[in-house]
């Protein structure tokens, strides 16, 4: 699933394509995609004559900002955009398409279709279903560290599950999990209120970092990943630990270990990231 840096990645891509292009229509073949409170026909008419004003992002959200409205789109497993000439033929799981008045469309793609978009006025894109309950954007402007120990000092559940959740901190998926717990030493299975201060403020950090070189690199590509120039994210190469099963640990040599928590194939090193009985008693992985 592109997680928070592929989805900035494809922020910027599309900006740079389809920013001030306006909409002459649109056609929907997959009806699943749009959800609710607009069909598919509703959701296209409502958009003709609209002008995309800018593309902004919440957590793994991409949220077009039009003249009326706000279209919000989350991509899922293997949604992506395209633009092309609209005389260019359509390819095999093209299922929206927004014909644009300069003679080309934007185009959304999605294999296993379980991409979706949503329509709401404008000044409501941050109150609905899944974007709401978001915690704050791991950049210093937002996430503070203060809230961010307080948030983990209440908590007794496991500290790779918690940060998933996108409550405390958003944008954080199974990869780049892995490998902040593994920049800040932490056993992904440590209970949030086992971690000293020190460890905190050490997680708090790797967070920033590894989500910030994961932008600067145009995301990870593991399978069908491409930003919205069909370019493929280059962090895969920088990555410590995770897809690292039975390799040695570029800080101490061990070999990667790869274990499931919270039902997701987890990766570290169990040498640089111990986990002892004293500081997993008493708490609940899940």
């Amino acid at each position: 699933m592109p997680e928070l840096p592929e989805v900035e990645t494809v922020r910027k891509g599309l900006t740079n394509l389809v920013k001030g292009a306006t909409i002459k229509d649109v056609a929907v073949y997959w009806n699943r995609i749009i959800t609710k409170p607009f069909s598919g026909e509703e959701f296209g008419h409502q958009l003709i004559g609209e002008t995309i004003q800018r593309i902004d992002r919440r957590g793994k959200y991409l949220i077009f900002i039009l003249d009326h409205w706000a279209m919000i789109s989350h991509l899922r497993m293997e949604g992506k955009y395209e633009v092309e000439e609209t005389e260019t033929p359509l390819k095999k799981h093209t299922h929206v398409v927004f014909h644009l008045t300069d003679g080309r469309d934007l185009r959304y793609l999605d294999v296993r279709k379980f991409g979706r978009m949503t329509l709401v006025p404008l000044g409501e894109q941050f109150n609905v279903t899944g974007i709401r309950d978001l915690g704050p954007e791991p950049i210093p402007e937002f996430f503070k560290l203060p809230e961010f120990s307080k948030a983990l000092s209440i908590k007794n559940r496991a500290i790779k599950p918690l940060l998933l959740e996108q409550k405390i901190v958003t944008g954080l998926g199974n990869i780049y999990v892995d490998e902040a717990l593994f920049e800040a030493k932490i056993h992904p299975l440590r209970p949030a209120n086992s971690l000293k201060k020190s460890e905190v403020k050490a997680l708090y950090q790797a967070i920033i970092d590894v989500l910030g070189r994961a932008v600067e690199a145009g995301g990870t590509t593991i399978r069908t990943y491409q930003n919205a120039l069909g370019e493929a994210g280059t962090f895969q190469v920088e990555l410590a630990v995770y897809g690292k099963t039975g390799e040695p640990c570029i800080r101490c040599g061990h070999l990667i270990e790869k274990i499931k928590v919270a039902q997701r194939g987890t990766h570290f090193c169990p040498q640089c990231q111990k986990l002892t009985t004293t500081n997993t008693k008493s708490f609940n992985q899940l």
